[in-house]
């Protein structure tokens, strides 16, 4: 078995959490400049220094760059905080309804949009609201869950592996944190907070 002290800090800061935390904030500013950029094409002459000189090519771009952008920034939060893989699908389907959404308006517009007959704007508009609602919902959903997964009620969870199995434990707070005195050198041995764990 890898040494428990080893364990704690691939607990507390494994690789895994830190490449989901780096992807996490990418995602979001990824996210806050497409929608900076949406702004921007429409109410400065960034538009015309792009080449997007016609009526609609700026409105176009940036309908699209504003409808990457939400879904990105919805993705980010449950990639940043400890999510359930429901949450984490049900953000993910959600963004992917909100593409379809994208798609759609890419269709349609200039010349399926109000005041043109057929219009799809109706359409575009609601399923590009059912799957930001679906991903918003799974981020309320993360959120609430993440302040109750940090309020253990006076227990700590633990994984403790051996000999390749893995086992969960939980121990109150003063046992948690007088464990965790013992491996960071504070007193105690660690052969004698693996026999207590075990025994649990």
């Amino acid at each position: 078995m890898t040494s428990l002290g080893e364990a704690y800090e691939r607990r507390e800061w494994g690789d895994r959490d830190r490449q989901r935390v780096v992807a996490g904030v990418g995602t979001f500013l990824a996210g806050v400049a497409a929608i900076a950029a949406a702004i921007a094409l429409v109410a400065t002459p960034l538009g015309e220094a792009l080449g997007l000189t016609g009526q609609y090519e700026a409105r176009e771009a940036a309908g699209v760059l504003a409808g990457l952008g939400v879904p990105a920034i919805l993705l980010s939060v449950v990639a940043v905080l400890p999510s359930s893989r429901r949450q984490g699908i049900g953000v993910v389907a959600g963004a992917a309804v909100s593409l379809v959404g994208v798609g759609l308006f890419v269709y349609a517009y200039p010349w399926m949009w109000p005041p043109a007959e057929p219009s799809y704007a109706f359409e575009t508009t609601m399923v590009y609201f059912f799957g930001s609602l679906l991903a918003l919902w799974s981020v309320f959903s993360t959120v609430a869950s993440y302040r109750v997964r940090n309020d253990p009620h006076g227990t700590v969870r633990m994984e403790v592996t051996r000999e390749g199995e893995t086992r969960t434990v939980r121990v109150s707070r003063e046992q948690y944190q007088q464990y965790r005195r013992a491996i960071r050198g504070d007193g105690g041995e660690q052969s004698d907070v693996i026999r207590e764990l075990e025994s649990e």
